[in-house]
């Protein structure tokens, strides 16, 4: 695949990553643009709120903007960044009920996050430790990016110009936002919160503007005193909406999606940043997660599903696979789609190397194998790669042993399947998350029932075909064994779907089942001959 091709490609692909690179490329190349001013790195940002710990919302948002970012790549050979924005001066509104040393943290209440103690008292503050977790948790899923912290823009004077900039603009400002506020809002709004020299708070008071060239504000002071400070040098605090805006100008922001709980942030602070002298970012507004009841997934009500628990019980691959198609939908999430996505992801991996080019591009593996490479016109990393057993037959076949299933358990059945004993990461993987899985969420809804009618003469017929079987009879050949039997027409089953349902509801318990003779392959003739007698026995 050359450079070239794979940019036609691009050019024309429909794959929604594609189709954000290419309105991103137009704006920055179209009406006789020529990209960034010298030849600067196309900026992508994604925020993040550190008064809570990173979470699936956090890994999506990320993932998706380095779909976009790759796309951009592919399409164009510009270099690109991503800034991974931490708003850490923000002030800290309720305590979180999940975190230790609560008195402690009620009496910060409204101070930034980046000033108040480290509850888990392992950091210099409350934001240092959800900032390094925020980098921890990146770095665990290997994504390349740059960590800004809000106070260290602020603190150092980094953003004192834009800030000053705010200043010069507040009436303009105010004119954007009073008419979206209540009255009772309106009344106390100030484009910049300054943070109270006495008690260290973020103060939503009325600000003056004494002089917006020297960054100097008057307003008053909780215990009722007029108080004349500058607002540099991490003294103030932008109100979210104005914040969002002034980074996006102060860092030249150029790509930022964000969820459908922020579209009207979106829209005041992209006037807002106009006001500043620049422009919105391009960008995607994306659905929220629903859980299974279609309800929206909220952290206090815990309804929602947690990357460990979706690693847990599925594969990081999984995940990402899950997230990627159509982000204008919202998507449930609970452990029911989890296995589903670990098999799908494989199928697509292995359809991935004999695709031709544009339709790869449209294939999720393209992009997630390229998620943590920037490698723009080269082969992805292990296209074509497979695991000899799907998660579906795996679960099966941990449903089976019940109390008995282990991880090497299931892979002694395994290796015996495949005659081979060579390690595949991969693989070990989804053993240990479809022992988990099985353990948690099959093995309490396992209820066989007892066959009835022809179905006891199929059953029977069965493991007669199977006591003569060789022991190391392949899938195929197993499988075409049980298909004769389920097109006699004297055991009564209109079709063959009929039958495989009696194999599923007397044999493993469960309405629907795997390809039946991989399973016996896998589970092995005579321990399928035993689940057959145990079977019969209810009749």
């Amino acid at each position: 695949m050359t450079d070239t091709a794979l940019i036609e490609a691009a050019r024309s692909s429909k794959a929604w990553p594609f189709q954000e690179a290419q309105r991103l490329h137009k704006r920055l190349h179209g009406k006789g643009g020529n990209g960034k001013p010298n030849g600067e790195p196309v900026l992508f940002e994604t925020g993040y709120g550190p008064s809570g710990l990173p979470h699936i919302g956090t890994f999506q948002e990320v993932l998706r903007t380095t779909f976009v970012r790759r796309a951009y790549e592919a399409l164009t050979g510009e270099a690109t960044r991503l800034v991974a924005f931490s708003d850490d001066m923000d002030g800290l509104r309720k305590v979180p009920e999940n975190l230790p040393n609560q008195a402690m943290l009620t009496e910060h209440l409204g101070k930034p996050l980046s000033r108040i103690p480290d509850p888990f008292e392992k950091f210099e503050s409350f934001a240092a430790h959800n900032n390094a977790m925020l980098r921890e948790f990146l770095d665990r899923f290997g994504f390349e990016y740059e960590f800004i912290a809000s106070s260290s823009r602020y603190n150092t004077g980094a953003f004192d110009d834009a800030l000053k900039n705010v200043l010069r603009n507040n009436q303009a400002i105010l004119d954007i936002m009073l008419p979206t506020l209540r009255a009772e809002r309106a009344a106390t709004y100030s484009p910049i919160m300054p943070i109270s020299p006495k008690s260290g708070v973020v103060l939503q008071v009325p600000v003056e503007v004494v002089d917006a060239d020297a960054g100097t504000i008057r307003f008053t002071d909780e215990d009722g005193e007029v108080i004349e400070q500058s607002a540099l040098g991490g003294q103030s605090k932008l109100q979210w909406k104005v914040d969002f805006a002034m980074r996006w100008v102060a860092l030249g922001v150029d790509y930022e999606m964000y969820g459908k709980d922020l579209t009207d942030t979106g829209v005041q602070s992209g006037k807002i940043a106009r006001v500043l002298g620049g422009n919105k970012p391009e960008g995607l507004i994306y659905e929220l997660f629903l859980d299974e009841k279609g309800e929206k997934i909220s952290k206090s009500k815990g309804n929602g599903l947690t990357i460990e628990q979706w690693l847990e019980y599925g594969t990081e691959e999984s995940l990402g696979f899950y997230i990627f198609p159509n982000p204008k939908s919202a998507k449930q999430l609970h452990t029911g789609v989890i296995p589903r996505a670990v098999d799908d992801y494989w199928q697509f991996r292995e359809r991935l190397a004999e695709q031709p080019l544009d339709k790869q591009l449209g294939n999720p593996v393209w992009h997630l194998l390229r998620a943590n490479h920037s490698l723009a016109g080269a082969e992805a990393p292990g296209a074509g790669d497979t695991v000899p057993v799907s998660f579906g037959l795996l679960l099966n076949l941990a449903s089976v042993l019940g109390a008995e299933a282990t991880a090497e358990n299931l892979s002694n059945y395994v290796a015996s399947y495949l005659g081979e004993t060579e390690k595949n990461a991969d693989l070990d993987r989804m053993i240990t998350a479809a022992v988990a899985y099985t353990r948690d969420f099959i093995v309490p809804t396992l209820k066989k029932r007892a066959p009835q009618g022809g179905e006891v003469d199929a059953l029977r017929e069965l493991d007669a075909k199977l006591a003569e079987a060789a022991a190391d009879a392949d899938a195929e050949t197993l499988q075409t064994m049980v298909y004769e039997i389920g097109k006699n027409e004297a055991y009564g089953f209109e079709n063959l779907r009929d039958w495989f349902k009696t194999l599923y509801e007397t044999l493993l318990g469960s309405e629907q089942g795997p390809r039946m003779g991989s399973f016996i392959a896998l589970y092995g003739v005579e321990p399928t001959r035993k689940l057959i007698e145990e079977a019969l026995a209810k009749a």
